[in-house]
């Protein structure tokens, strides 16, 4: 299936040469396939708006390249334009948009109206989106008197009017509560799996991700990583052994604007301790990014732990401080057999090392839970344990698999073992992906 969108190497810059030059998009390249839903998500000010115009064809790349059904549709005549952003695109946009002075059911079908659509004919398509939508006996009021999620249906049903491929939503629950939000986000979730519409939904809101296919993770005009939703079927094609959903993707829910970088630091952080105080806590992480990235020896980290609070330390006691600083010593020695693993897989080039890669995984975890399991345990686990990192199951497969017993080709361990052994394991995983993979 070949992309329905495509960028490649785009830039925009404004004021391209004045001295108020500024350039909002940098190295941009997506390929976005039909019928995805899709997400542009990141805070205010990372360019999200800016490819939504792009994509709409009033904000020409000042390099790069921008294919939309294989044609450009910045090489279109005035014409062809026109019809490209009637036919091709619909629009949804935060504000509605509506004109107060036609009413709901004009409103819908005036798309139709640039096409010499027949009164008849497009106040009849018109009728049947709002039927579809649930604002079907609005059709001869006006827009005042709708409420704002009614407003936004009727937005939609415009979007629609004229058969769209694609359809861009520009934050389009920005301004409705939150049973109005859960409708139209249905409504959009519809349009993708029942009209095999290409959604392309720009947003903040970290709640809507789970709508989607994808989502583009978007800062200061670039594109941060796509993730995946493991929790629907996917459209794009990808190497699922390439693909490996650990907790960086629950924690970037939480905490939808940090780095992945940052992430992984929560992540140990979470791992240590679950007692300190706001300011220890926050003492904490910052020496763990300092150790995670190797700014930092063991030793100093260790007094660092120890330094009393007043001093500018974390106030731990000395026999906390030792634990901690050789727990996250240890683990990131450890996740490193991840890395190489995870960058053999991408490159095909496991000869020999695959196998002690993986026997040496399944000591760690073996080790930190302080389980002993018989031969046949042992093997099954291992080979659960090289199906987790190759990104071939998921957690909560993995997880089942370790209760299942042997008759059920498990591994028969009982609850609190796989607790731990579940527990310390993802943190491994987190630790060793590669979070710098843009695609």
């Amino acid at each position: 299936m070949e992309p329905i969108i495509r960028t490649k190497d785009v830039e925009i810059v404004y004021n391209l040469g004045k001295k108020n030059e500024f350039k909002a998009i940098s190295d941009f390249s997506i390929e976005i396939f039909p019928g995805e839903f899709v997400s542009l998500f990141g805070p205010s000010g990372c360019g999200k708006s800016t490819i939504f115009y792009t994509i709409l064809g009033v904000l020409k790349p000042s390099t790069g390249e921008m294919l939309v059904g294989g044609e450009n549709p910045y090489a279109f005549s005035p014409a062809e334009m026109v019809n490209y952003q009637a036919k091709t695109i619909g629009i949804i946009y935060q504000a509605f948009f509506l004109i107060p002075s036609l009413s709901v059911i004009d409103n819908v079908a005036l798309p139709q109206t640039f096409l010499g659509t027949p009164y008849p004919k497009r106040r009849k398509r018109a009728q049947e989106l709002l039927e579809r939508f649930g604002v079907g006996t609005k059709s001869d009021t006006y827009p005042a008197l709708l409420s704002g999620g009614q407003s936004q249906r009727v937005s939609v049903a415009r979007a629609m009017v004229n058969n769209p491929d694609i359809l861009l939503a520009d934050e389009p629950t920005g301004n409705l509560d939150s049973r109005s939000s859960d409708q139209v986000m249905n409504y959009l979730k519809d349009l993708s799996e029942r009209d095999k519409k290409t959604v392309i939904m720009i947003t903040h809101n970290a709640a809507q991700l789970h709508y989607c296919h994808r989502v583009f993770y978007m800062k200061d005009g670039s594109l941060l990583r796509v993730v995946p939703n493991p929790d629907k079927k996917q459209i794009a094609k990808f190497d699922k052994q390439k693909v490996l959903v650990t907790e960086i993707e629950i924690l970037s829910k939480i905490y939808p604007y940090s780095q992945p970088e940052e992430l992984k630091v929560k992540s140990i952080i979470n791992y240590l301790t679950q007692d300190l105080d706001f300011l220890q806590l926050d003492r904490l992480e910052k020496a763990t990014v300092k150790m995670l990235f190797r700014k930092i020896s063991r030793e100093t980290f260790f007094e660092m732990l120890k330094t009393p609070l007043p001093k500018g330390g974390i106030g731990l006691s000395e026999e906390r401080a030792v634990m901690m600083s050789e727990k996250v010593e240890k683990m990131l020695k450890q996740s490193e057999d991840i890395s190489r693993y995870r960058r053999r897989m991408n490159l095909g080039v496991f000869f020999n090392r695959e196998e002690k890669i993986i026997n040496d995984i399944l000591f760690y975890v073996m080790e930190e839970a302080k389980i002993d399991l018989n031969r046949e345990k042992k093997m099954r686990l291992k080979q659960l344990v090289r199906d987790r990192v190759s990104g071939l199951i998921r957690k909560e497969e993995f997880e089942e698999a370790l209760k299942k017993p042997l008759s059920q080709k498990g591994v028969g361990m009982k609850v609190p073992d796989v607790v731990r052994i579940v527990f310390y394991f993802e943190k491994l995983l987190t630790q060793g992906i590669d979070t710098t993979n843009k695609s």
